[in-house]
């Protein structure tokens, strides 16, 4: 209780960074180089104290706290989830408010990533994961780039590791979840009259919300 205790607390600093990073994204823009840097620089000089109205530091917090708890009979695990949950955190904030999925995010979580879950033993299999579940969303990508951007691509990857890491069921579960999280979403904005069948939405959030979801399920098939 103490670990995960301590790890929601910190996720609460996370958060605080986690939400001062997307505020430097805006949509696309002429150098995302330059953006990059700035909003780097503008997340490492935040003061790492929650900020009101604190929403987005206590998810991260609740975030931290129940992975650390899901998976404390296998605690090798949980760097790589915090750090996905993290990257998540900040991809889903900034596709919310600019429909981006920067690559900032996205592209150095891959290696960071890897690199967690060496100590697991799972890296083959979860790197497997990836590949497959991102050349899915290729697939669905071409088939229909208006309406799937290519950062989902590169998202799906980094799903896919994570959920591998866990069992090739928590990849499953990952990957229909985000479809039919993202069906609902759309469904939602037709019935509201909020959206149109060719409106675009953020589809981030949904592959995100699909993953904890997974997550939080549990494993069933080690590989």
């Amino acid at each position: 209780m103490l670990t995960w205790g301590l790890l929601a607390l910190v996720g609460l600093i996370a958060g605080r960074y986690a939400r001062e990073l997307a505020a430097g994204f805006g949509p696309e823009p002429d150098d995302t180089r330059k953006e990059a840097r700035a909003a780097l620089a503008r997340a490492v000089r935040v003061v790492p104290l929650p900020k009101w109205p604190f929403v987005v530091e206590g998810v991260t917090a609740l975030a931290f706290g129940v992975l650390a708890w899901r998976y404390a009979a296998t605690p090798e695990l949980v760097p790589a989830l915090l750090i996905a949950a993290w990257a998540g955190v900040v991809l889903t904030l900034t596709d919310l408010r600019c429909r981006r999925l920067p690559d900032v995010v996205t592209l150095p979580a891959y290696p960071i990533l890897l690199l967690a879950l060496i100590p697991t033993g799972r890296l083959p299999v979860a790197t497997a994961c990836g590949l497959a579940l991102a050349g899915i969303y290729l697939v669905l990508w071409f088939g229909r780039p208006s309406g799937l951007g290519f950062g989902d691509v590169k998202l799906a990857g980094l799903i896919g590791i994570v959920a591998g890491a866990v069992s090739v069921d928590a990849v499953i579960i990952a990957g229909v979840g985000g479809q039919l999280l993202g069906g609902l979403w759309a469904l939602g904005l037709l019935i509201t009259r909020k959206g149109t069948r060719t409106s675009e939405f953020p589809f981030g959030p949904a592959m995100i919300a699909g993953a904890l979801a997974a997550l939080l399920a549990g494993a069933s098939s080690h590989i």
